[in-house]
């Protein structure tokens, strides 16, 4: 479904540098592509050019500065110093940036801009490689339209802060998952996407660091897919081009597909009907498709009057989005 792909509070900090096609932070695909680091590992100074092209996209955020042009960013000169005593940018208050500098990886410096890796995100157009539909039932059912092996697969769910999760390794093209019932005590699938992160080629640290930026969100009140993204995929929605060319490159995604359950449905329209903004904001930038998918089967002045109530909430959230000047 198509959405506001970056609506909702700003979590980045002001250094980083923003497309000006897209000044309301509110650009509509299929995909968000949420924050890509490309890390570097070396025992010497060494002077290398990068390049990432996203002709599926565009890109809406990046630093340190690059060049950045018809779904291509390109940093030209770009010096990695293994010894260099940090002294990255940081701003007061919180941020989903901060976390991914938690790793060994090579200090760079871009121009005046220094940075622990080279960040970039973007909005997309395209159809994730991983499908989901769910049941009455609230099962979910994964499947490769190419009908190649999913791989690793998780399926969580929040509701009121009380939390499952089903993990699955597919060797099959579809599998269907049951969500176990809801803990209250909060059970976490952050140690089996670790495990996952690290299996598919990231450092410790780097699995964990990934984990912790996304934490708050990838267990938000909802229903979730979570895969680890086929690198070939990667390499065909994001072609990478660095020069001198490294030894080894290993490039690791996680997928994140958003479930409308019928246990999301009765929540949001239950909420829609008394008004309830403080749980409709728990959906944030999925509340939009979430009641778009709702309001269709209802008649004509009801639906009417929820839509009106819907567009509220909604333009309240992506008024909150931009907080850089």
């Amino acid at each position: 479904m198509q959405w506001a792909a970056q609506a909702g509070p700003a979590d980045l900090p002001c250094f980083v540098e923003r497309s000006r096609f897209n000044p309301k932070g509110s650009a509509w695909g299929t995909v968000r592509m949420e924050t890509p680091v490309l890390y570097f590992y070396t025992d010497r100074d060494t002077e290398t050019l990068v390049q990432v092209r996203f002709p599926q996209g565009a890109l809406t955020e990046w630093f340190p500065r690059a060049t950045v042009a018809n779904g291509s960013i390109r940093w030209n000169h770009v010096t990695l110093k293994p010894h260099l005593k940090p002294d990255f940018p940081v701003e007061s208050g919180k941020s989903h940036y901060y976390l991914a500098r938690e790793t060994d990886a090579s200090p760079l410096v871009s121009g005046s801009d220094q940075e622990r890796f080279l960040f970039y995100r973007g909005v997309g157009t395209f159809a994730p490689p991983i499908a989901a539909t769910t049941a009455g039932d609230g099962s979910v059912t994964v499947w490769n339209p190419r009908g190649q092996p999913l791989g690793d697969v998780i399926v969580f769910e929040n509701r009121g802060g009380a939390t499952a999760f089903d993990v699955r390794h597919a060797t099959a093209g579809q599998t269907t998952l049951a969500v176990p019932a809801l803990d209250p005590e909060f059970a976490s699938p952050a140690i089996e996407l670790e495990r996952m992160l690290i299996a598919g080629g990231l450092y410790p640290k780097e699995a964990r660091a990934m984990v912790d930026t996304w934490r708050d969100s990838w267990f938000e009140e909802g229903a979730r897919l979570f895969y680890v993204v086929p690198s070939a995929v990667v390499d065909s929605i994001l072609p990478l081009a660095i020069d001198p060319p490294p030894a080894q490159t290993v490039r690791v995604f996680v997928g994140r597909v958003e479930l409308i359950t019928p246990a999301t449905q009765r929540v949001v329209m239950d909420a829609l009907s008394a008004d309830d903004k403080a749980t409709l904001d728990k959906y944030s930038r999925f509340l939009e498709p979430i009641g778009k998918q709702l309001l269709a089967s209802l008649a004509s002045p009801e639906r009417a009057r929820l839509s009106a109530r819907l567009q509220t909430v909604y333009a309240q959230s992506l008024a909150s989005a931009v907080q850089c000047r």
